[in-house]
């Protein structure tokens, strides 16, 4: 068995992709917070299953997700309501970047949270594996 369990990201501002996370899923909450040994914030923020860590880190440059620089380009989860979670993301003032809505088994839409980092939310049609990993189409 394996499944991601959290992912990590450092981010300039915890409390504004804390307050993106909490629209884009209503089930999470923060599940722990404090200080690091450096004094920086540290925030969980998820569900009892899983979670995203966010480690705030003084102001500097930031990556531009699918540029020239290694790094992660974008967190993709799977969602049981598209139409839900578009609302509840245009409804707290965020607007996607990109939008597939013509396959016949899933629909994908981008946001980026306030600091630009790449947030894919996907929601499949069909239990069938095949037609969810159909690439061609």
């Amino acid at each position: 068995m394996h499944r991601l369990e959290h992912a990590n990201l450092s981010v300039h501002d915890p409390d504004a992709i804390t307050r993106f996370m909490l629209a884009a899923f209503p089930g999470f909450r923060i599940r722990g917070e404090g200080l690091d040994d450096y004094g920086r914030v540290w925030r969980h923020v998820g569900d009892d299953e899983s979670y995203v860590a966010l480690q705030a880190v003084p102001s500097g440059p930031h990556r531009t997700p699918y540029g020239n620089t290694a790094g992660l380009n974008h967190l993709g989860f799977e969602v049981d309501d598209f139409d839900a979670l578009r609302a509840r993301l245009e409804a707290a003032g965020f607007e996607h970047n990109l939008l597939f809505a013509d396959h016949p088994a899933r629909r994908r839409i981008y946001f980026h949270d306030p600091e630009g980092n790449d947030w894919e939310f996907i929601e499949y049609s069909t239990s069938d594996r095949a037609a969810r990993h159909d690439y061609a189409h």
